[in-house]
């Protein structure tokens, strides 16, 4: 067990007032885009209702080697587990129930599929015209890229992340990270968040939408301005190198036992670092003694450090330089990671005893609002698990009611 952390179990009881309570979300979406952003509401305050299919979503069954069971848990904390049929014509009316209850919609399908199945952004605002109805693709609705099918990988190759990631002398390569993903999720909340400030002046709903890829395109900011400042003569890729190749020291360095990133924007910085490895004679060289000429020379500059950091380990060369505010760090393991000291200690991440896999770590919301503390973890929830508590409590359905759709196959 982390030393930062004790196992929490799921919290019962009177809530505080979070900064979204009150408010219910009836969350369709799947996988990643969608399900974070309406992960963020539930830890807000904000009750969400998780509406899967029979078979439950893609990420409660993608592979078959476990590596879905955490990515699930870490997204689907705080959310009731509804299962609903939508092409059956009892599972419909039972979505427009629990709409004309909600403040909030999230769906990540593919544009047309909510129109097909006949209970589109439209057709939704007419039973409940205060609903924010906020939608997620790979394209957006408009364009001529509106149909083409989309996931993560497919967006970074797309967006552009994909060609401007590795070394120039070697083939593009992913992001180890869901990057497009996860950027359409936060952007996806902010604009459900901006619409209900918005239906607070008017009293009316809206519909939203997020498209991956343009939320994925500012992340290139460094790259698009090397680009348009020296066209094709760019490198596609620069390595671990600044992305616009405009800060020097700024690259991944081999230590005695890894490698440790540094990040030197400014002549402090890089004084700084020149004190702590021995060479103070070198600040007025000019090869070095200023940004531009540094970017320059940037060759010499890696010569210089990692002929320092190699014999080092990565702790200790990230001890000193932060010891002198070099913004630095050792480049660590998704096992150092997950036990960070200082995430743990703020609460951000938290063992807790889950009910089908054990002790996890788990992420709480990475909003806090000062002055309420931060909505305990409440772990995801088995297939269908709440269907009759959402049923019974919102809709009047009956015991015996649940009991029939289940045999219809509704739920």
């Amino acid at each position: 067990m982390s030393p930062y952390s004790e196992p929490v179990s799921a919290h019962s009881g009177a809530a505080p007032l979070y900064p979204l309570s009150g408010l219910r979300v009836i969350d369709l979406s799947h996988v990643y885009n969608g399900p974070y952003a309406t992960f963020l509401m539930a830890m807000a305050g904000a009750e969400v209702i998780k509406v899967e299919p029979l078979t439950g979503e893609h990420l409660r069954s993608r592979g078959d080697l476990g590596g879905a069971d955490l990515p699930f848990a870490m997204l689907n904390s705080n959310k009731k587990a509804v299962t609903l049929n939508l092409k059956t014509d009892e599972g419909k009316n039972i979505l427009r129930g629990l709409v004309a209850k909600a403040d909030i919609l999230v769906e990540n399908f593919a544009p047309g599929v909510m129109e097909r199945l006949g209970v589109g952004a439209q057709e939704l605002l007419k039973i409940n015209p205060r609903l924010i109805y906020g939608s997620s693709s790979g394209y957006g609705k408009s364009g001529p890229y509106r149909d083409y099918p989309a996931m993560d990988l497919v967006m970074q190759a797309m967006c552009g992340v994909i060609n401007s990631t590795g070394f120039q002398d070697q083939p593009p390569v992913k992001s180890g990270a869901a990057v497009c993903d996860f950027s359409a999720g936060v952007h996806l909340y902010g604009a459900i968040i901006t619409a209900l400030y918005n239906r607070e002046r008017t009293g009316k709903g809206q519909v939203v939408e997020v498209s991956m890829q343009d939320a994925t395109y500012a992340f290139l900011a460094s790259n698009l301005g090397m680009y348009h400042a020296r066209g094709d003569a760019a490198p596609e890729r620069t390595g671990n190198r600044h992305g616009g190749l405009g800060i020097s020291p700024y690259n991944a360095y081999p230590t005695a036992d890894g490698y440790v990133v540094v990040n030197s924007p400014g002549d402090r910085h890089f004084h700084a670092i020149l004190d702590v490895i021995g060479h103070p004679e070198l600040k007025d060289d000019p090869r070095l003694n200023s940004k531009t000429a540094r970017v320059k020379n940037f060759e010499l500059v890696d010569e210089l450090i990692e002929t320092w950091t190699k014999n080092l380990p990565k702790a200790e060369v990230a001890r000193r330089l932060l010891a002198a505010s070099v913004p630095c760090a050792p480049v660590r393991t998704l096992g150092e990671v997950m036990t960070d000291e200082n995430m743990h200690a703020r609460g951000s991440l938290q063992r807790v005893q889950h009910p089908t896999m054990g002790e996890v770590v788990l992420q709480n919301s990475p909003l806090i609002f000062e002055g309420i503390e931060r909505r305990p973890i409440e772990p995801s929830l088995p297939l269908g698990a709440s269907n009759e508590e959402v049923l019974t409590e919102l809709l009047d359905y009956s015991a015996d009611d649940v009991v029939r759709l289940k045999e219809q196959g509704v739920i």
